[in-house]
């Protein structure tokens, strides 16, 4: 196949999904790879301590690989096959090879050196000695300081860790696809709401039940996010939820498919490599590239979990009395399938509320109509359509554009929004297509415009109904978009350092965090409500409850991705693979400190706890609630404004803007922090959001 009619070898401003097969991914990747060692050797060759000759040629070289891989990234997440599987397989380790030889050529980590101790290094700019210091400090993490034998054994551990992160999700989304439980009863899923039943119907349509309907059935199950949730919340059949908890977290851990054995050989080289690079565990390397430490980590979730954990124990007296009130028979011998079943029928009486009831509220046009106007009305920008524009890998994909108030395109965007459990990868992300920098502009003043995906797993359409969210789905789609504009709204133009580049992975969610609080204010509540049927808007007297059982269980949520963030900085601090304490056992005692209920003696949740073991949260799960202390404490600065008044709004929004949304990783987070808030970020808010208070945390 000659080059010229490879998708991924032509020039292109967006990328063309609709045409790109696992079959040219082999050769476009040995292409691009092959071109850039000869850059790598020309840059070796020719390079000086100065911006023309090393950043800029060294910028290039880093855009061009993960521009491409990163499209095939995106398509192993979105659209998943066999085939595809195979050609990144077979391509990932020479990808994972030249990586290894860039971060750790000794000619730019000298030449990075000799800028940084320049008598002309107090004249850079912010950004460009945070560029610098963040390429030495990732030389050296990658190996640059080792000796061969050393360096050697270190690119075998990264080669083998990248494939095994790969297995671990292929395994993840093989043993979700493979749980499937054919209903032909109604009673046995009595409860469950019209929308999973559509979805239940249609999904035993395609496995053959050509005959099937939501109101007869034969319904198929599965462990897809929207039904499996819905089931836990909903179904009055005890043991179906019984049957379908005990899949969903075991899930990946029996049979080939098992992810354990990989959770233990990861471990093991990832503590292996910390240990080449002279730390003691990998949670030290880790904290390399954070604002925390181990230590401040650490004391954090103990101080959270001191907030949490009384009112968790009330919670699950509430739960447990409320249900014994209405007869049910397990409720003294509540288990974990219980609980959300009976806090969702406690939480639909305590604040007369009904999920389901309020999903006709919520379609996925005027959520996003909302989010859009509310995007505009803080930041000044205005999203429209621009479907055609690009090509897209699935029709349900969408396309926008960005543009300012003198009306000229900033940024583009895809939304993938709905679940498809037999080719996408559960969860939601946003992830960076190619970023702001003025390195491939003719006049080195016009920047390249950034583009994203913003990718979510909710409710699809069923029948002649638009996609009908559920709260928590809304929630999800601001936390992403929060992502996507800290990368659109960007005005570093310093590449390597410019919208969520080079920030501290512990700071990365405070723009998706704090763009949360905004779907449980008010007004923007009532901007998105609005019955997909009528136009109605929401009640108020309904949103306000809805506001108001915000807090519901926080505690007990909070413990929960307490239970995370403690078991990710164990096993990445002290976890020890000769120890006869395993993984698994590691999870049942922290389990003990973070659920008042016992975790099941079978719970293998680790299995398909992705964010660890293929992601990049590796002893970094704390920063979920690192960045929400500050995301709570930014937003508060709006209230302290006030959310009624227009002109402190836009003012407030406009400072957001250009701090924590443009500067990127110019700057450190905390400096970057206090130039928004004028002030050290304070726990309060976080704490009084969620009801915890009166708790203090230094």
């Amino acid at each position: 196949m000659a080059s010229t009619d490879n998708p991924l070898l032509l020039d292109f401003t967006f990328p063309p999904y609709d045409v790109i097969e696992p079959k040219h991914i082999r050769l476009a990747i040995r292409s691009i790879l092959s071109k850039l060692e000869a850059e790598l050797i020309e840059l070796e060759n020719t390079a000086k301590p100065t911006w023309p000759k090393l950043v800029i040629p060294l910028e290039k070289i880093i855009d061009r690989l993960s521009v491409a891989w990163g499209i095939v990234s995106h398509l192993n997440s979105v659209k998943d096959t066999p085939e595809l599987r195979a050609a990144i397989e077979e391509i990932q380790p020479a990808k994972v090879e030249f990586e290894l030889k860039l971060r750790q050529s000794k000619v730019i980590y000298h030449a990075f050196k000799a800028i940084r101790d320049s008598s002309d290094w107090e004249n850079l700019n912010d950004a460009r000695k945070r560029v610098v210091l963040m390429k030495l400090k990732e030389a050296v993490l990658n190996g640059v300081s080792l000796d061969d034998s050393s360096r050697e054994r270190f690119n075998e551990i990264e080669q083998e860790l990248e494939k095994l992160g790969q297995k671990f999700e292929e395994n993840i989304l093989d043993a979700t696809k493979n749980f499937e439980k054919l209903i032909t009863d109604k009673k046995e899923i009595q409860g469950l709401p019209f929308t999973i039943l559509t979805i239940a119907s249609e999904t035993a349509i395609r496995k053959g039940y050509e005959e099937a309907t939501a109101d007869k059935g034969p319904w198929i199950i599965t462990l897809d996010g929207p039904m499996y949730r819905s089931i836990l919340q909903h179904c009055s059949n005890r043991s179906l939820r019984e049957e379908v908890f005990r899949a969903y977290v075991t899930r990946a851990s029996y049979g080939p498919l098992n992810n354990t054995p990989l959770i233990e050989r990861i471990l093991q080289l990832r503590l292996e490599k910390a240990k080449l690079l002279g730390y003691c565990n990998y949670a030290e390397v880790s904290m390399e590239t954070k604002m925390a430490t181990i230590d401040k980590a650490n004391d954090l979730i103990e101080k959270l979990h001191n907030a949490s954990w009384s009112p968790a124990v009330k919670d699950m007296e509430d739960i447990r009395d409320f249900a014994i009130g209405r007869g049910a028979e397990e409720a003294k011998d509540m288990d974990q399938w219980d609980i959300n079943f009976w806090s969702e029928r406690l939480r639909e009486s305590n604040y007369d509320i009904n999920e389901e009831e309020l999903r006709p509220y919520f379609s996925l046009s005027k959520v996003m109509d909302g989010l859009f106007n509310l995007a505009k009305r803080l930041f000044g920008i205005d999203i429209e359509p621009a479907d055609g524009i690009a090509p897209v890998w699935n029709k349900d994909v969408s396309f926008y554009k960005v543009k300012d108030s003198s009306h000229t395109t900033i940024a583009y965007f895809y939304f993938d929004p709905y679940s498809r459990p037999s080719e996408k990868r559960g969860g939601a992300w946003m992830d960076v297509v190619v970023g702001r920098t003025v390195v491939f502009s003719s006049d080195n003043k016009s920047p390249r415009l950034p583009i994203c995906h913003v990718v979510c797993n909710q409710t699809p359409p069923v029948k002649d109904k638009p996609s009908l969210m559920t709260i928590r789905e809304v929630e999800t789609v601001f936390h992403e978009f929060g992502h996507a504009l800290q990368h659109m709204l960007t005005r570093q133009d310093e590449g390597l350092v410019s919208g969520t580049k080079g920030i501290e992975w512990d700071a990365v969610e405070i723009a998706s965090q704090f763009m949360e609080n905004w779907c449980y204010q008010r007004d923007t509540m009532l901007s998105i409500a609005r019955h997909y049927e009528t136009g109605e808007s929401l009640a108020e007297e309904t949103c306000l409850r809805v506001l108001s059982a915000r807090t519901f269980r926080a505690g007990s949520l909070l413990l929960r991705q307490l239970r995370y963030a403690s078991l990710d900085l164990e096993l990445h601090s002290k976890y020890d693979p000769r120890a006869a304490e395993s993984v698994h056992d590691i999870d049942q005692r922290i389990g003990k400190k973070t659920h008042v209920i016992p975790l099941l003696p079978q719970d293998r949740f680790l299995c398909s706890f992705s964010h660890i073991f293929a992601d990049k949260y590796a002893a970094g799960y704390y920063s979920y609630q690192w960045a929400e202390v500050l995301s709570y404490d930014a937003f508060s600065a709006f209230e302290e404004g006030g959310l009624d008044n227009e002109h402190a709004i836009k003012a407030m929004g406009g400072k957001f803007r250009e701090t924590i949304l443009a500067i990127g990783g110019g700057k450190s987070p905390n400096e970057v922090f206090m130039e928004f808030r004028g002030r050290e970020p304070s726990p309060d808010p976080f704490l009084r959001y969620n009801g915890l208070l009166p708790v203090v945390v230094p």
